[in-house]
């Protein structure tokens, strides 16, 4: 597998972008610019990629296509449309979204997130968004959440069987599943339940941690990786199992400092493990 991460540079270029990469000992990064870049500067970085080693792991398509904004969802589906091509023409590995949400907060909870209703907008709107584009290279995918479908093993199978479509596959993001104390002690088990049940179809994955406070209440806190609970050694082993390059990219974090650390401590277990990164 790749480990990657950001890029901190005050002038993004093909020549910076890759060089810091490459300085922080990354060999997969999210493409840094999106479809609406010159055909000059996407094929800029694509081929900087590819001369350094570069595994394209994701373009994102960040956005709503359930919106109940009528031209919200209008936009957020000719969002991902063109950026599942700009995936399909840089060879990323994966287009990734979330299936979007219900209320006026695109990336939020809302009372009719899990109806059958829901379910079947996501599924039609997965549909439309891969037949428009008809992709070879890339998949599009969606990100695990806890507030919306698909937010377990099950029900990103229960996706995909609906879906019905060769280029629809899974990207993992197993802290954003985790939304109770027996799955937060239990996460390793339901690391290996997701590798089980999602294994071939596994594109991508994101590498963060998860941290659970003290208080009455059920409070989880996504933290940087190696302060939290999340078994990395578990995580690790199953993901080079899979028969594929698969890129795992840290996220969320602030400073070049706390990726570093981040990087560091994955990069431990791997070593620990005997895991090439």
């Amino acid at each position: 597998m790749r480990l990657g991460g950001p890029v901190f540079t005050d002038d993004l270029n093909p020549d910076t972008w890759t060089a810091t990469l490459k300085e922080e000992g990354y060999r997969a990064a999210v493409f840094p610019v999106d479809h609406e870049a010159s055909e000059e500067e996407i094929n800029g970085y694509v081929n900087a990629a590819e001369s350094n080693d570069i595994l394209l792991a994701e373009v994102g398509a960040w956005s709503n296509p359930i919106s109940p904004d009528k031209v919200i969802r209008k936009a957020a589906m000719d969002k991902c449309k063109r950026q599942l091509d700009l995936a399909e023409r840089t060879g990323a590995r994966v287009c990734v979204n979330i299936a979007g949400a219900r209320g006026g907060q695109w990336d939020g909870p809302h009372e009719e997130n899990f109806s059958e209703e829901t379910f079947e907008m996501i599924v039609d709107s997965v549909r439309e968004i891969i037949d428009a584009v008809n992709p070879k290279r890339t998949f599009y995918t969606l990100e695990t959440l806890p507030w919306i479908f698909p937010d377990s093993a099950d029900s990103y199978l229960e996706l995909i069987r609906a879906i019905d479509r060769k280029a629809f596959a899974v990207h993992l993001d197993p802290v954003n599943m985790i939304s109770s104390p027996r799955v937060y002690y239990r996460n390793g088990e339901f690391i290996k339940e997701c590798f089980k049940k999602l294994g071939p179809y596994i594109k991508s994955c994101h590498a963060k941690d998860i941290r659970m406070s003290g208080d009455f209440m059920v409070h989880l806190d996504e933290v940087l990786p190696g302060t939290g609970t999340l078994n990395y050694k578990v995580l690790l082993t199953e993901l080079n199992k899979l028969d594929h390059d698969i890129p795992v990219i840290l996220e969320h974090l602030t400073t070049p400092e706390e990726y570093r650390q981040a990087a560091s401590y994955v990069r431990g277990v791997a070593k620990e493990l005997k895991i090439e990164l």
